[in-house]
Protein backbone atom coordinates (compact mmCIF):
# COMPACT_ATOMS: atom_id res chain seq x y z
CA UNK A 1 0.00 0.00 0.00
CA UNK A 2 1.58 3.35 -0.89
CA UNK A 3 1.23 5.66 1.97
CA UNK A 4 2.07 8.67 -0.13
CA UNK A 5 -1.07 7.56 -2.22
CA UNK A 6 -3.22 7.61 0.78
CA UNK A 7 -1.95 10.98 2.10
CA UNK A 8 -3.39 11.99 -1.50
CA UNK A 9 -6.65 11.26 -0.90
CA UNK A 10 -7.20 7.60 -2.26
CA UNK A 11 -7.19 4.36 -0.10
CA UNK A 12 -6.40 1.18 -2.63
CA UNK A 13 -7.15 -1.26 0.35
CA UNK A 14 -10.81 0.20 0.55
CA UNK A 15 -11.08 -0.28 -2.77
CA UNK A 16 -9.85 -3.69 -2.17
CA UNK A 17 -12.37 -4.31 0.36
CA UNK A 18 -15.31 -3.14 -2.00
CA UNK A 19 -14.17 -5.93 -4.59
CA UNK A 20 -14.67 -8.70 -1.65
CA UNK A 21 -17.93 -7.46 -1.16
CA UNK A 22 -19.45 -6.92 -4.67
CA UNK A 23 -18.18 -10.52 -5.03
CA UNK A 24 -19.94 -12.24 -2.09
CA UNK A 25 -22.86 -10.78 -2.75
CA UNK A 26 -23.01 -11.13 -6.79
CA UNK A 27 -21.74 -14.54 -6.25
CA UNK A 28 -19.17 -13.93 -9.28
CA UNK A 29 -15.59 -15.13 -8.19
CA UNK A 30 -14.16 -13.43 -11.57
CA UNK A 31 -14.60 -9.78 -11.09
CA UNK A 32 -11.60 -8.68 -10.50
CA UNK A 33 -10.33 -8.99 -13.71
CA UNK A 34 -9.37 -6.57 -16.29
CA UNK A 35 -12.37 -7.08 -18.12
CA UNK A 36 -15.60 -8.83 -17.85
CA UNK A 37 -16.44 -12.47 -19.09
CA UNK A 38 -19.54 -13.99 -20.93
CA UNK A 39 -19.85 -17.38 -22.34
CA UNK A 40 -21.91 -16.85 -25.47
CA UNK A 41 -23.51 -19.96 -24.58
CA UNK A 42 -25.30 -18.39 -22.11
CA UNK A 43 -26.95 -16.12 -24.35
CA UNK A 44 -30.42 -16.87 -26.29
CA UNK A 45 -29.91 -18.58 -29.01
CA UNK A 46 -31.06 -16.81 -32.08
CA UNK A 47 -31.06 -17.39 -35.72
CA UNK A 48 -29.58 -14.04 -36.73
CA UNK A 49 -28.14 -12.65 -33.24
CA UNK A 50 -27.42 -9.19 -32.82
CA UNK A 51 -26.32 -7.30 -29.67
CA UNK A 52 -27.66 -4.66 -28.47
CA UNK A 53 -26.10 -1.99 -25.75
CA UNK A 54 -27.08 0.36 -23.89
CA UNK A 55 -25.53 2.98 -21.15
CA UNK A 56 -27.25 5.27 -18.64
CA UNK A 57 -26.67 7.06 -15.03
CA UNK A 58 -29.11 7.94 -12.54
CA UNK A 59 -28.85 11.65 -12.77
CA UNK A 60 -29.64 14.47 -9.93
CA UNK A 61 -31.58 11.64 -8.34
CA UNK A 62 -28.36 11.07 -6.49
CA UNK A 63 -28.51 14.10 -4.73
CA UNK A 64 -31.72 12.88 -3.06
CA UNK A 65 -30.08 9.45 -2.29
CA UNK A 66 -27.05 11.42 -0.76
CA UNK A 67 -29.30 14.32 1.06
CA UNK A 68 -31.01 11.36 2.63
CA UNK A 69 -28.46 9.07 3.15
CA UNK A 70 -30.18 6.30 1.65
CA UNK A 71 -28.26 4.04 -0.73
CA UNK A 72 -29.48 0.79 -1.22
CA UNK A 73 -32.19 1.18 -4.21
CA UNK A 74 -30.49 3.72 -6.37
CA UNK A 75 -28.54 0.80 -8.14
CA UNK A 76 -31.43 -0.61 -9.00
CA UNK A 77 -32.16 2.25 -10.46
CA UNK A 78 -29.13 2.25 -12.43
CA UNK A 79 -29.73 -1.29 -14.14
CA UNK A 80 -33.55 -0.28 -14.82
CA UNK A 81 -32.70 2.58 -16.92
CA UNK A 82 -30.15 0.80 -19.20
CA UNK A 83 -31.73 -2.79 -19.26
CA UNK A 84 -35.34 -0.84 -19.93
CA UNK A 85 -33.96 0.59 -22.93
CA UNK A 86 -32.49 -2.54 -24.17
CA UNK A 87 -36.27 -4.36 -23.90
CA UNK A 88 -37.52 -1.13 -26.04
CA UNK A 89 -35.24 -2.52 -28.76
CA UNK A 90 -36.45 -6.04 -28.63
CA UNK A 91 -33.59 -7.54 -27.01
CA UNK A 92 -33.51 -9.63 -23.83
CA UNK A 93 -30.50 -8.36 -20.97
CA UNK A 94 -27.74 -10.32 -20.41
CA UNK A 95 -25.14 -8.98 -18.70
CA UNK A 96 -24.50 -5.61 -16.90
CA UNK A 97 -21.08 -3.64 -15.88
CA UNK A 98 -21.21 -0.55 -13.59
CA UNK A 99 -19.15 2.43 -12.84
CA UNK A 100 -18.88 4.39 -9.49
CA UNK A 101 -17.48 7.57 -9.42
CA UNK A 102 -16.50 8.88 -5.50
CA UNK A 103 -14.46 11.09 -3.68
CA UNK A 104 -13.95 8.96 -0.66
CA UNK A 105 -14.92 5.37 -0.39
CA UNK A 106 -16.86 4.94 2.45
CA UNK A 107 -17.10 1.16 2.49
CA UNK A 108 -20.51 0.85 4.31
CA UNK A 109 -22.22 3.36 1.70
CA UNK A 110 -20.26 1.66 -1.26
CA UNK A 111 -21.78 -1.95 -0.24
CA UNK A 112 -25.07 -0.23 -0.21
CA UNK A 113 -24.96 1.39 -3.64
CA UNK A 114 -23.55 -1.66 -5.07
CA UNK A 115 -26.36 -4.31 -3.38
CA UNK A 116 -28.62 -1.83 -5.25
CA UNK A 117 -26.78 -2.99 -8.87
CA UNK A 118 -26.67 -6.58 -7.44
CA UNK A 119 -30.36 -6.72 -6.91
CA UNK A 120 -30.97 -4.50 -10.20
CA UNK A 121 -29.27 -7.57 -11.93
CA UNK A 122 -31.07 -10.30 -9.88
CA UNK A 123 -34.35 -8.61 -10.83
CA UNK A 124 -33.29 -8.13 -14.82
CA UNK A 125 -32.07 -12.15 -15.09
CA UNK A 126 -28.75 -10.35 -15.98
CA UNK A 127 -25.40 -11.39 -14.80
CA UNK A 128 -23.08 -8.42 -13.59
CA UNK A 129 -19.40 -9.69 -15.01
CA UNK A 130 -17.28 -6.58 -14.17
CA UNK A 131 -17.53 -2.91 -12.98
CA UNK A 132 -15.49 -0.30 -11.80
CA UNK A 133 -14.97 1.85 -8.46
CA UNK A 134 -12.72 5.01 -8.78
CA UNK A 135 -11.68 7.49 -5.89
CA UNK A 136 -10.74 10.59 -7.06
CA UNK A 137 -10.87 12.76 -4.22
CA UNK A 138 -10.40 16.27 -6.12
CA UNK A 139 -13.38 15.58 -8.25
CA UNK A 140 -16.15 14.72 -6.03
CA UNK A 141 -16.34 16.22 -2.68
CA UNK A 142 -16.43 13.45 0.44
CA UNK A 143 -20.37 12.90 0.05
CA UNK A 144 -20.60 12.92 -3.21
CA UNK A 145 -20.53 10.08 -6.00
CA UNK A 146 -21.76 9.52 -9.89
CA UNK A 147 -22.97 5.97 -11.02
CA UNK A 148 -23.39 4.72 -14.47
CA UNK A 149 -24.21 1.22 -16.20
CA UNK A 150 -23.82 -0.18 -19.47
CA UNK A 151 -25.87 -3.33 -20.62
CA UNK A 152 -26.11 -5.87 -23.51
CA UNK A 153 -28.59 -7.58 -24.69
CA UNK A 154 -29.40 -9.90 -27.78
CA UNK A 155 -31.99 -10.24 -29.92
CA UNK A 156 -33.00 -11.96 -33.23
CA UNK A 157 -32.29 -9.64 -36.31
CA UNK A 158 -35.77 -10.08 -37.53
CA UNK A 159 -37.63 -9.57 -34.11
CA UNK A 160 -35.99 -6.21 -33.55
CA UNK A 161 -38.11 -3.66 -32.65
CA UNK A 162 -38.49 -0.57 -34.76
CA UNK A 163 -40.92 1.94 -35.35
CA UNK A 164 -41.69 0.79 -39.05
CA UNK A 165 -43.79 -2.30 -37.51
CA UNK A 166 -46.32 0.20 -36.25
CA UNK A 167 -49.56 0.45 -38.02
CA UNK A 168 -52.60 2.84 -37.72
CA UNK A 169 -54.92 1.08 -35.55
CA UNK A 170 -52.84 -0.40 -33.22
CA UNK A 171 -53.29 -0.08 -29.43
CA UNK A 172 -51.03 1.69 -26.77
CA UNK A 173 -51.00 -0.59 -23.52
CA UNK A 174 -49.32 1.52 -20.51
CA UNK A 175 -47.43 -0.14 -17.74
CA UNK A 176 -46.92 1.64 -14.79
CA UNK A 177 -44.35 3.20 -13.37
CA UNK A 178 -43.13 3.52 -9.88
CA UNK A 179 -43.81 7.17 -9.46
CA UNK A 180 -41.10 9.29 -10.82
CA UNK A 181 -38.65 6.14 -11.59
CA UNK A 182 -35.38 8.61 -12.45
CA UNK A 183 -35.89 11.07 -14.60
CA UNK A 184 -37.08 14.71 -14.20
CA UNK A 185 -35.18 15.19 -10.97
CA UNK A 186 -33.28 18.63 -11.81
CA UNK A 187 -36.98 20.08 -12.60
CA UNK A 188 -38.19 17.88 -9.15
CA UNK A 189 -35.29 19.17 -6.80
CA UNK A 190 -35.84 22.53 -8.06
CA UNK A 191 -39.56 22.74 -7.12
CA UNK A 192 -39.88 20.74 -4.07
CA UNK A 193 -36.22 22.48 -2.44
CA UNK A 194 -35.66 25.56 -4.13
CA UNK A 195 -38.80 26.89 -4.90
CA UNK A 196 -40.62 26.18 -1.68
CA UNK A 197 -38.00 24.54 0.78
CA UNK A 198 -39.74 21.26 1.45
CA UNK A 199 -37.12 18.97 4.14
CA UNK A 200 -36.99 15.43 2.78
CA UNK A 201 -39.26 14.76 6.50
CA UNK A 202 -42.10 16.70 5.02
CA UNK A 203 -45.57 14.78 4.42
CA UNK A 204 -47.83 15.91 2.06
CA UNK A 205 -51.69 14.61 2.74
CA UNK A 206 -51.91 12.98 -0.78
CA UNK A 207 -48.56 11.19 -0.93
CA UNK A 208 -49.34 9.58 2.88
CA UNK A 209 -45.68 9.40 3.43
CA UNK A 210 -42.06 11.17 3.16
CA UNK A 211 -40.82 13.00 0.55
CA UNK A 212 -37.49 10.89 1.00
CA UNK A 213 -39.94 7.36 0.68
CA UNK A 214 -41.37 8.76 -2.44
CA UNK A 215 -38.63 10.40 -4.12
CA UNK A 216 -36.44 7.57 -3.81
CA UNK A 217 -38.71 4.94 -5.42
CA UNK A 218 -36.59 2.65 -7.35
CA UNK A 219 -36.91 2.68 -11.22
CA UNK A 220 -39.33 -0.51 -12.53
CA UNK A 221 -37.46 -3.38 -14.35
CA UNK A 222 -39.86 -4.54 -16.96
CA UNK A 223 -38.16 -7.69 -18.21
CA UNK A 224 -40.09 -10.31 -16.12
CA UNK A 225 -43.24 -8.84 -17.97
CA UNK A 226 -41.79 -7.93 -21.18
CA UNK A 227 -39.43 -10.83 -21.70
CA UNK A 228 -42.66 -13.29 -22.61
CA UNK A 229 -43.81 -10.73 -24.94
CA UNK A 230 -40.46 -10.56 -27.09
CA UNK A 231 -39.60 -14.65 -27.26
CA UNK A 232 -43.60 -14.23 -28.63
CA UNK A 233 -43.18 -11.57 -30.53
CA UNK A 234 -46.46 -9.96 -29.93
CA UNK A 235 -45.53 -6.62 -29.59
CA UNK A 236 -44.57 -3.95 -32.38
CA UNK A 237 -42.49 -1.40 -30.85
CA UNK A 238 -41.94 -0.33 -27.59
CA UNK A 239 -41.23 3.20 -26.17
CA UNK A 240 -39.14 2.84 -22.30
CA UNK A 241 -40.73 6.20 -20.57
CA UNK A 242 -37.28 8.25 -19.03
CA UNK A 243 -36.02 11.86 -19.88
CA UNK A 244 -38.45 13.98 -21.98
CA UNK A 245 -41.39 12.00 -20.67
CA UNK A 246 -44.53 10.49 -23.16
CA UNK A 247 -43.99 13.46 -25.81
CA UNK A 248 -40.34 12.62 -26.41
CA UNK A 249 -40.19 8.91 -25.54
CA UNK A 250 -43.51 7.94 -28.04
CA UNK A 251 -43.01 9.51 -30.57
CA UNK A 252 -39.50 7.48 -30.54
CA UNK A 253 -41.62 4.14 -31.55
CA UNK A 254 -43.32 5.89 -34.24
CA UNK A 255 -42.83 6.06 -37.75
CA UNK A 256 -43.28 9.25 -39.43
CA UNK A 257 -47.14 9.93 -40.34
CA UNK A 258 -48.20 8.21 -37.54
CA UNK A 259 -49.75 9.93 -34.56
CA UNK A 260 -50.24 8.02 -30.59
CA UNK A 261 -53.18 9.38 -28.92
CA UNK A 262 -53.39 9.34 -25.61
CA UNK A 263 -57.33 8.93 -23.30
CA UNK A 264 -56.43 10.88 -20.52
CA UNK A 265 -58.01 9.61 -17.37
CA UNK A 266 -57.86 6.11 -18.72
CA UNK A 267 -54.86 4.60 -16.31
CA UNK A 268 -53.78 6.21 -13.06
CA UNK A 269 -51.43 9.58 -12.28
CA UNK A 270 -49.34 9.10 -9.25
CA UNK A 271 -50.00 11.65 -7.25
CA UNK A 272 -46.14 13.18 -6.66
CA UNK A 273 -46.79 14.37 -10.94
CA UNK A 274 -49.89 16.76 -9.78
CA UNK A 275 -48.77 17.79 -6.91
CA UNK A 276 -45.27 18.68 -8.82
CA UNK A 277 -47.08 20.66 -11.07
CA UNK A 278 -49.46 22.97 -8.49
CA UNK A 279 -46.76 23.58 -6.50
CA UNK A 280 -44.15 23.98 -9.59
CA UNK A 281 -47.40 26.25 -11.67
CA UNK A 282 -46.23 23.72 -14.41
CA UNK A 283 -47.83 23.79 -17.92
CA UNK A 284 -49.35 20.54 -19.30
CA UNK A 285 -46.60 20.89 -21.67
CA UNK A 286 -44.03 20.82 -18.93
CA UNK A 287 -45.26 17.60 -17.17
CA UNK A 288 -45.65 15.77 -20.40
CA UNK A 289 -42.51 16.47 -21.93
CA UNK A 290 -40.89 15.52 -18.51
CA UNK A 291 -42.42 13.25 -16.26
CA UNK A 292 -43.81 9.60 -17.08
CA UNK A 293 -47.45 10.16 -16.08
CA UNK A 294 -47.21 6.94 -14.28
CA UNK A 295 -46.83 5.25 -17.20
CA UNK A 296 -42.93 3.75 -17.50
CA UNK A 297 -43.49 2.01 -20.84
CA UNK A 298 -45.86 1.85 -23.60
CA UNK A 299 -46.22 -1.17 -25.61
CA UNK A 300 -47.47 -0.65 -29.25
CA UNK A 301 -49.55 -3.70 -30.52
CA UNK A 302 -51.47 -5.01 -33.03
CA UNK A 303 -55.02 -5.44 -32.74
CA UNK A 304 -55.42 -9.07 -33.09
CA UNK A 305 -52.01 -9.36 -30.48
CA UNK A 306 -54.22 -7.76 -27.99
CA UNK A 307 -56.03 -10.25 -26.06
CA UNK A 308 -52.54 -12.20 -25.60
CA UNK A 309 -50.82 -9.16 -24.70
CA UNK A 310 -53.22 -8.54 -22.16
CA UNK A 311 -52.89 -12.17 -20.90
CA UNK A 312 -49.77 -12.30 -20.70
CA UNK A 313 -49.32 -9.48 -18.40
CA UNK A 314 -51.51 -10.92 -16.09
CA UNK A 315 -49.95 -14.05 -16.21
CA UNK A 316 -46.87 -12.50 -14.75
CA UNK A 317 -48.84 -9.93 -12.34
CA UNK A 318 -48.03 -6.80 -14.24
CA UNK A 319 -50.88 -4.08 -14.73
CA UNK A 320 -51.60 -3.16 -17.94
CA UNK A 321 -53.69 -0.30 -18.90
CA UNK A 322 -54.97 0.40 -22.58
CA UNK A 323 -54.30 4.00 -23.28
CA UNK A 324 -55.03 4.52 -26.78
CA UNK A 325 -54.35 4.29 -30.45
CA UNK A 326 -52.60 4.97 -33.19
CA UNK A 327 -53.45 6.81 -35.65
CA UNK A 328 -53.10 8.64 -39.32
CA UNK A 329 -51.72 12.07 -37.81
CA UNK A 330 -48.93 14.76 -37.96
CA UNK A 331 -48.48 15.43 -34.35
CA UNK A 332 -46.52 12.10 -33.27
CA UNK A 333 -48.21 11.97 -29.78
CA UNK A 334 -51.89 13.51 -28.89
CA UNK A 335 -53.42 14.03 -25.59
CA UNK A 336 -57.27 13.99 -25.63
CA UNK A 337 -59.51 13.82 -22.30
CA UNK A 338 -59.71 14.88 -18.89
CA UNK A 339 -55.93 16.88 -18.14
CA UNK A 340 -54.18 14.89 -14.98
CA UNK A 341 -52.70 18.42 -14.12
Amino acid sequence: MSDAYKKAGVDINAGYEVLKTVKKMSGNAQLGAFGGLFPLSAASVANDPVLVAGTDGVGTKLLVAIAANQHTTIGIDLVAMCVNDILAQGALPQFFLDYLGLGHTDQARVKDILAGVVAGCQQAHTQLIGGETAEMPDMYGDEHYDLAGFAVGIADRKALLKPENVQAGDVLIGLPSNGLHSNGFSLVRDILFKQHQFALDHVFDELGHDLQTELLRPTKIYVDAVAPLLKGQTVASIAHITGGGLIENVARALPQGLSATFDEGSWPVPPIMPLLARLGQLTASDVRSTFNLGLGMVLIVHPENVDAVTASLAANDQPAYQVGTVATGTDPVVFQGAAHD
